[in-house]
């Protein structure tokens, strides 16, 4: 993995566990940014209005330069940080969680409260299943028709992914490359057919993978 690439869930996800007779219903969201996060939590809040409380934390960026967590009238340190804390033990990024509570009439003390929190958080992210962000750049390789053949040849032994083709003077092929492999498959091209490919790097894009913690 590059710098850039990443984990997250792969889908929203709500999953419910009952303690003692209290309700935890936790959903996780992905979040590009934190008005993003901010919108998802209160409209967890809405729909549970009437929950006793409506804990959440985040993170955000491929750095988690963004963390956030709220007990929301839990005692202190019994909630927010807990469900942070689960986010951070698989390493996602760019999800926020949201746990509510129904109070059901047994208290649970800290310690209690603590692992119901967390544990709700990381059965939810179980749910959701994990995805690896990974950076690919798109590769423009303009290639004389005599050789078009070769080049689709060669990018299928390397499995390479064509993304798109034109026709004109030349074959404009179009195809996606892991961030980390550009130099490697630019220079393999090169040698390959020597020096007769023009390559350009044309934008980038994440590709999804499955994850299996």
């Amino acid at each position: 993995m590059t710098t850039q690439d990443y984990l997250t869930i792969r889908e929203n996800t709500t999953h419910e566990i009952t303690i003692k007779k209290s309700r935890f219903i936790c959903s996780l969201a992905r979040v590009k940014d934190e008005a993003a996060a901010r919108a998802f939590i209160d409209k967890i809040k809405a729909i549970h209005r009437k929950a006793t409380h409506n804990c959440f934390a985040y993170q955000i960026g491929t750095d988690d330069h963004i963390q956030r967590e709220s007990d929301n009238g839990e005692p202190s340190g019994t909630a927010g940080i807990p469900i942070l804390e689960a986010l951070q033990l698989v390493g996602v990024h760019d999800v926020c969680a949201v746990v509510t509570r129904y109070f059901g009439g047994i208290k649970l003390g800290a310690g209690g409260l603590i692992r119901a929190y967390s544990n709700a958080t990381s059965e939810t992210i179980k749910q959701a299943g994990l995805v690896q962000r990974v950076q690919q750049a798109l590769l423009q390789i303009n290639v004389p028709y005599k050789l078009h053949d070769q080049l689709i040849y060669f990018l299928k032994e390397q499995q390479l992914e064509v993304a798109n083709e034109e026709y004109g003077v030349d074959v404009q092929t179009t195809i996606f490359v892991d961030e980390a492999q550009v130099s490697a498959v630019q220079e393999q091209l090169t040698n390959r057919f020597s020096d007769q490919l023009t390559i350009h790097k044309n934008g980038t894009r994440f590709h999804e993978i499955p994850y299996e913690n």
